[in-house]
């Protein structure tokens, strides 16, 4: 009895194991895709990132739209609320548009303390790469350590190819984030 008390003891002074949260703004899918399977290899929570206002359907509007948000420095509001708080590691994916961090990722800084966190960055792209958006998040996130980020090209909507993540293309990506992840610890 006692060396079960004793263990009970000892496990509870142990630290928690840290917690992580998957953030991601994904509008084919494909971001989405990546979000899901950096939680099934992590555990960490899902969460979307959702606007108070959605962007239009139409890629072109919101190519546009877009741009007048970044020229304006406006930060879209959100309906997506978070409490990092309660985690060591926040992955936040995103897009790249525009070469640039999406306004409702920024928005997502912003709003929120990641003071004291771990922030990772992963991206989807047309192949063109992450353009500054890496470098914007790091500017950002005020207070936080930012990690080594993740990129892989996901579909081409001005092209009209959508989602991607599937079939080879998915285990492909897999096994990088494995090995992306592998490097992070």
């Amino acid at each position: 009895m006692k060396s079960i008390l004793l263990a009970l003891s000892l496990l509870a002074a142990m630290p928690a194991q840290g917690k992580d949260l998957i953030v991601y703004l994904s509008r084919s899918h494909n971001t989405e895709a990546v979000a899901k399977i950096i939680q099934s290899e992590t555990g960490g929570d899902l969460v979307a990132i959702e606007l108070q206002t959605p962007y239009p359907a139409d890629y072109r509007a919101t190519v546009e739209q877009v741009q007048r948000e970044n020229e304006r420095g406006y930060l879209p509001p959100l309906k997506t609320r978070i409490s990092p708080a309660q985690y060591d590691r926040i992955f936040i994916g995103f897009p790249t548009w525009g070469m640039r961090l999406p306004p409702p990722v920024k928005s997502l800084l912003a709003a929120h303390d990641f003071g004291g966190k771990t922030v990772i960055p992963f991206n989807t792209n047309a192949g063109y790469g992450i353009g500054s958006s890496f470098d914007e998040l790091r500017r950002l996130c005020r207070n936080c350590r930012v990690a080594e980020g993740y990129a892989t090209e996901g579909g081409k909507e001005r092209d009209g190819i959508l989602f991607v993540m599937q079939g080879e293309k998915a285990q492909q990506t897999r096994s990088q984030i494995r090995r992306w992840l592998q490097k992070l610890k």
